[in-house]
């Protein structure tokens, strides 16, 4: 079932995994447009309880070259207009990661600089054999993405790529760890949906409180990151769907959650 077909962002639920597919020919170039809608599509797909799960992908052979260099280059910005660009783009970033379901990065190309920020601010990742990720800012007069590189690559290597421009393949990202598998590019969205629907089976209640743990404890001590799981621990064991599981453990059979 499609849920969204924006301009540059097309929706599509079944099976309570949603495909959010970026779509701005020719190399889904991120623009204010095309970066609102990311944001309305993840903030949309946060609300939905026939959503459990959220694949990300871009259309074509790109899954996004960053912002849109060739409409900017020249450009003489209002006052005010260059921060609130800037300003649309991390939210379109934090979209991506404050989703409150789990979301499956699908690399099906190259995902450079802004690309890889979105990239950056999946859950879990997986890799087309085209994929490639790059910070290609110094070759053009920029900054940027650096910090989002961090998450996924050691100092040397995000240096690396940012002073020299330099691209790190699929077959590369998974042997360093960064991607869970590199796979066909035939192969890609079957692969990412397939493990979608396995997340999609568990308590998307547990889920999303998992989420939400994990973002907040990457920034605390181990003490406190630890202390905040076990209160997430607590909560999750009021909920229905914890008797469920139990329940269903105990009883051999399939488990059924609501979500509550």
């Amino acid at each position: 079932m499609k849920l969204l077909s924006l301009n540059h962002v097309k929706v599509e639920i079944a099976d309570f995994v949603a495909t959010v597919t970026m779509s701005n020919p020719p190399v889904n170039a991120q623009t204010d447009e095309t970066q609102a809608e990311l944001i309305f599509a993840m903030d949309c797909l946060s609300d939905r309880d026939d959503v459990r799960v959220v694949v990300l992908t871009g259309e074509g052979r790109v899954f996004c070259a960053g912002v849109d260099i060739k409409a900017r280059a020249g450009m003489e910005w209002a006052e005010g207009a260059r921060r609130q660009n800037q300003r649309g783009a991390r939210e379109s970033y934090h979209s991506v990661r404050e989703c409150t379901k789990p979301v499956i990065g699908a690399i099906n190309g190259a995902a450079l600089g802004a690309g890889l920020a979105i990239v950056a601010s999946c859950d879990i990742l997986i890799a087309s054999e085209r994929a490639s990720l790059g910070l290609p800012e110094v070759t053009v007069g920029l900054m940027g993405g650096c910090r989002h590189a961090m998450q996924l690559f050691g100092r040397s290597g995000v240096r690396r790529m940012m002073l020299t421009g330099d691209r790190v393949d699929g077959a590369e990202l998974h042997r360093l760890g960064v991607v869970e598998a590199c796979v066909p590019a035939d192969d890609l969205l079957d692969t990412a949906r397939q493990m979608a629907r396995r997340i999609a089976g568990f308590s998307p209640l547990a889920t999303q409180l998992a989420k939400q743990s994990l973002n907040t404890i990457e920034q605390l001590s181990l003490r406190d990151g630890y202390r905040y799981e076990q209160e997430m621990t607590i909560q999750l064991g009021k909920s229905e769907d914890s008797k469920e599981a139990m329940a269903a453990f105990r009883d051999k059979r399939p488990p059924v959650f609501q979500g509550r």
